[in-house]
């Protein structure tokens, strides 16, 4: 973000767009403010104006609606800020249902969905900082204008990298500061602020830092060990098998190399990361031809994502014994 030596992650990673979002701005389900960068909502933010922001805005929704943002990850630390109403909130392994004073924290690799798909009537202020990291090894740099001393922001970036902990009652510190931030949003038509927004998101960092530290948190190294960086992706490419994923594509996506990709999946799953994959592959072939008996064979091999026909015959008949032909054949006759 302007930063010298900043990390280029837009090849790798892509912001979501938050459509549902967009669309219900458009319709006039509800009213936004925001000022982003990349491909997230609201009012494209000057290049040299609060470099690292990737977005800071709030919605309100006057209606109970129907959309909700989907499963999705950030390309920054977010921290969110339910003022009114009530909302869905869920996580990998939790579902919370907001409601006013909560706050959120979900760092890049945390999974999360907002909404259920419900958006009842309510105001949610966020804040994404991007601290140039996509995985949970990685050291974070926060921007230049984040003035924290170092030691306040050593230890809030502790915090935040080894604990889970994404839901927490927000003081009145903290609220005061999201809807300091959503009276500049409002103001910002012929000029934003720029030296407001600096000391009020400061302030903001602060405070949260004061409420972790009066909320005793456990901290856990292991949370930011490469080990958990590979556990993550090997969860992610559950749902993403169908890639042309090679073995380099893959180090690049946890940020380490290859040679440490290999062992921490062996360690993980006894295969390597080529094998895990083409595992994910196969079972995924197999419930189609399963549920889909009438399926093209090369239209499954190639939708599981296998470069060609004769390969994936190939190695599922080494897996199953039999030919994807004779494996759907079984559930035809029965």
């Amino acid at each position: 973000m302007g930063k010298k030596g900043s990390k280029d992650f837009s090849k790798i990673y892509r912001p979501d767009r938050c459509d549902p979002l967009i669309n219900a701005v458009d319709s006039g389900e509800l009213e936004m403010r925001a000022l982003k960068r990349e491909d997230y909502p609201g009012t494209e933010l000057p290049e040299e104006v609060l470099p690292g922001i990737l977005s800071i805005g709030y919605w309100d929704a006057k209606t109970h609606q129907n959309w909700g943002l989907d499963w999705h990850r950030n390309e920054g630390i977010e921290f969110t800020f339910l003022e009114s109403g009530n909302l869905s909130f869920s996580t990998e392994t939790e579902q919370f249902n907001l409601v006013p004073g909560n706050l959120t924290v979900t760092r890049p690799w945390q999974l999360h969905k907002v909404g259920n798909p419900e958006v009842t009537v309510g105001k949610l202020h966020w804040l994404i900082i991007d601290v140039q990291v996509r995985q949970p090894h990685q050291q974070w740099e926060w921007p230049d204008w984040i003035i924290l001393s170092k030691q306040d922001l050593d230890f809030l970036t502790l915090i935040l990298r080894q604990n889970d902990i994404q839901v927490w009652n927000s003081d009145r510190k903290i609220q005061q500061c999201f809807k300091e931030l959503g009276y500049c949003l409002d103001n910002c038509n012929l000029e934003i602020p720029q030296s407001k927004f600096n000391i009020l998101i400061n302030d903001l960092l602060l405070e949260i830092l004061c409420l972790f530290k009066t909320g005793k948190v456990k901290l856990d190294e292991s949370l930011t060990l490469n080990l958990r960086t590979v556990e993550i992706f090997l969860n992610y490419l559950r749902s993403d098998y169908e890639k042309l994923w090679t073995l380099d594509d893959m180090a690049e996506h946890c940020g380490i190399g290859k040679t440490s990709l290999s062992k921490y999946c062996k360690q993980l799953t006894n295969m390597t990361p080529i094998d895990y994959l083409i595992n994910l592959r196969l079972h995924a072939a197999a419930e189609i031809l399963r549920e889909n008996k009438s399926k093209n064979i090369t239209d499954v091999g190639y939708s599981c994502g296998f470069s060609t026909s004769q390969y994936f015959a190939t190695v599922f008949k080494n897996h199953y014994k039999c030919t994807p032909s004779e494996y759907s054949a079984k559930y035809i006759k029965s």
